[in-house]
C-alpha cells in the first residue's frame, strides 16, 4: 500500500458524491472498504452483497469506472495514487447508491426467451445428452453464468440502446438453443432476431472482457447470429 490510509470517493444519490478516509489493511478489498465506510463512517450508505466469496455476483459495482465483483477485487489493483472512485453499475437504474435495479436485466432474460422449453412430464425418461457433440460443448461454456450483470454493465452497445437484450440474455439463449432438452429453438430464434436482438451487437467484447468467470458472451452472440441467419434463408427458400 502507498499509504495507511485511503482516499475513497463514492457515487451517492442524485449524482452526488463523497469522499473518505479509510484506514488500510493488508489483502483488503473493494467490498472490505465500501462496508467500512457504511459501517463506521456513513450508515446511510446503501449497497449489496451476500456471499462474499465470488459466488452470488451481487456485490457487483463500477470500480474506477470498471465492472468489477467487489469481493473478489484486491484494493491494491485498483488504487490510483492511493485513491479509488466506486460507483453503482451502470445501464441499470439506480435504487439509492451502489445499489442498482436488477428487474431490466433480468426482464431481458425473459424477452430473450432465457428460460428452459420442456415438453416431457416426470413419466418419461430423461433426454440423452452427448457431453461430447459441438452443441453440447456450446451449451456448456455459458453455464456458469450467475447472472451478476458485469457484462451487462461493461457493454456499449447497451448504453446506447436500451431495448438491447444484452450479453448475459443472448447468452443464455445461446446455451438453451445448443441443449437436447430444450424444445424451444424457434421461440429463441425469433426473440433474439428481432428489435434489440443479436444483431444489434457491434463485437466490441467488453462483456467477454470482464466477465469475472471468464465467460465469452462475445462468442455466444455471434453463434445467435449465424443460427439467426440460417433460419432466415430456410425460411426463404
Amino acid at each position: 500500500m502507498p499509504s495507511d490510509v485511503l482516499t475513497v470517493t463514492i457515487e451517492r444519490s442524485a449524482g452526488a458524491q463523497a469522499a473518505f478516509e479509510v484506514p488500510a489493511y493488508d489483502n483488503q478489498t473493494v467490498l472490505d472498504v465500501v462496508s467500512w465506510v457504511q459501517q463506521n463512517a456513513d450508515p446511510t450508505l446503501s449497497y449489496r452483497f451476500a456471499c462474499r466469496v465470488g459466488m452470488c455476483g451481487s456485490c457487483a459495482m463500477m470500480v474506477n469506472g470498471v465492472p468489477r465483483w467487489t469481493c473478489r477485487t484486491h484494493i491494491s489493483k485498483v488504487l490510483k495514487d492511493g485513491a479509488v472512485h466506486i460507483g453503482p453499475l451502470r445501464n441499470l437504474p439506480v435504487i439509492k447508491d451502489l445499489a442498482v435495479d436488477m428487474d431490466p436485466f433480468f426482464d431481458k432474460w425473459v424477452a430473450a426467451e432465457g428460460v428452459h422449453h420442456g415438453d416431457r412430464t416426470r413419466d418419461d425418461p430423461i433426454a440423452p445428452v452427448d457431453e461430447t457433440s459441438a452443441a453440447r460443448v456450446n451449451a456448456n461454456a455459458g453455464i456458469e453464468c450467475i447472472n451478476c450483470s458485469v457484462c451487462y454493465a461493461a457493454c456499449d452497445t447497451v448504453a446506447g440502446n436500451p431495448e438491447y437484450l444484452g450479453p448475459a440474455a443472448l447468452q443464455r439463449a445461446w446455451t438453451l438453443l445448443n441443449d437436447t432438452k430444450d424444445e424451444g429453438r424457434a421461440a429463441i430464434l425469433d426473440a433474439v432476431s428481432g428489435r434489440g436482438g443479436c444483431h444489434n451487437c457491434h463485437s466490441m467484447g467488453s462483456c467477454t472482457v470482464y466477465c469475472p468467470n471468464e465467460l465469452d458472451p462475445m462468442s455466444a452472440i455471434a453463434g445467435l447470429k449465424r443460427e439467426t441467419a440460417r433460419s432466415f434463408f430456410r425460411r426463404k427458400s
